[in-house]
């Protein structure tokens, strides 16, 4: 295991070198990162997902991800949303083929929403490590509260995630991202504001820890090394009380032991309490609310000051939460959060990251990366505004770029 000063000196590359991720080599250092893209509303692939990443995949990355494919039908955040079984396969074969056509690779996010999932949508109930309010979506009595898993139906899950990744890389993925992030259930075992147990996943940061290292452990047992492996970790929940950076390095130092990962992509912010904490830039809460019907609409004018908080942006800004894991941990990492342009990409090589993951900017331009590395001034047309936020719930999509025309009736939420 090398020094952190002596692997800062080494990753001093470019963004457009070829590297190795696992047993991957990748065309440059450049990863579309998991943003749920909205547009599977029978839970199947479609002829517009796979145009999605084919378009990025011919605009300059290396490596786009697919997100979110759930290990299982109430693992969905809603019943639109894929989840890895058979007859998903024939579809996902269909966008990875397209991705490869266009000289990229590309990843599968995986994973359960676990308290993140809508029981009215998903018709059952929400699964958390303690029993707490079902807060997504209008849910009935009977589904008001998370369901809390035994240690019995915490091992089948470990098994149904075997089967989603098995799935996956059968359907041609060259890699799996797994989601332990934003308050999913991997990530709500993390957090002891929302893990109340007594027994062995509860308690200090190693018990809780325990769900995601056996989840990562069982995804690789079930692939091997013909794929690559990488996880995306929540290092701060950005709530009092949540998962804090100190203990997440931790919880990465564990799994680097552990030895199943090829890499770990930080992030932060809950998808359940605070979910700009991870975005930064401006908070869309009228565009929010409008997506929204009745009480749900009510609701989130009522509360957005409080649950659509502003943060502000700046490049690479979550850079500093991200160091610290750097500091903690030798394995390759891959920054995310504000990577726009050449020189915050430069940034994140020359402080030890192996890897960039964008978003947001890919959205606006999907060939940005191409004329980045051709004019390495360029500067994204991105503003931040965050209004492709709400466009989850008809189609993903920047508002302010005139050619992605939505396929579905605005203001009609897909969560019922």
């Amino acid at each position: 295991m090398f020094s952190f000063l002596g692997y800062r000196r080494r990753m001093a590359v470019s963004p457009f070198s070829p590297a190795r991720l696992g047993p991957l080599t990748l065309r440059n250092r450049l990863i579309k990162c998991a943003t749920f893209e909205g547009r599977t509303p029978d839970a199947l692939v479609t002829d517009d997902l796979v145009d999605f990443h084919r378009e990025i995949a011919a605009g300059g990355v290396a490596l786009t991800t697919v997100a979110y494919l759930a290990i299982s039908p109430e693992g969905r955040t809603d019943r639109h949303q894929i989840w890895l079984r058979e007859d998903a396969s024939p579809g996902l074969r269909r966008l990875t083929d397209a991705v490869h056509a266009e000289g990229a690779l590309v990843a599968a996010q995986i994973g359960h929403a676990g308290p993140v999932a809508n029981p009215l949508s998903n018709r059952a109930r929400a699964l958390a490590p303690s029993r707490i309010p079902a807060p997504m979506g209008v849910a009935p009595s009977s589904m008001a509260v998370c369901r809390r898993p035994s240690t019995e139906e915490i091992a089948g899950l470990m098994r149904t995630a075997r089967h989603g990744a098995r799935i996956a890389v059968d359907s041609g993925f060259d890699a799996l991202e797994i989601h332990l992030g934003h308050n999913y259930l991997a990530s709500s075992f993390l957090s002891p504001l929302l893990n109340r147990r007594k027994d062995a996943y509860g308690g200090s940061v190693v018990a809780r820890a325990r769900f995601a290292r056996e989840m990562v452990a069982a995804v690789r047992e079930e692939v091997g090394d013909s794929v690559a492996v990488w996880a995306k970790l929540n290092m701060y929940d950005g709530v009092p009380g949540g998962l804090m950076p100190d203990e997440a390095c931790t919880v990465a130092q564990l799994l680097e032991g552990d030895g199943h990962l090829d890499a770990i992509e930080p992030t932060a912010g809950s998808s359940l309490l605070n979910p700009m904490y991870l975005f930064h830039g401006d908070a869309p809460r009228a565009e929010f609310a409008a997506t929204f019907h009745g009480v749900l609409r009510w609701g989130l004018k009522a509360a957005g000051p409080f649950f659509l908080k502003r943060y502000p942006y700046r490049p690479a800004y979550l850079l500093p939460l991200a160091q610290q894991l750097r500091e903690a941990v030798s394995m390759p990492l891959i920054l995310l959060g504000g990577v726009t342009d050449r020189a915050s990409m430069d940034l994140a090589l020359s402080q030890g990251f192996d890897f960039v993951a964008m978003g947001r900017a890919l959205l606006r331009e999907p060939d940005l990366p191409l004329r980045i590395e051709v004019d390495p001034s360029t500067t994204s047309k991105c503003i931040h505004c965050n209004r492709c936020m709400p466009t989850i719930y008809t189609r993903t999509r920047c508002p302010l770029r005139p050619e992605t025309v939505p396929l579905v009736e605005e203001n009609t939420t897909i969560t019922a």
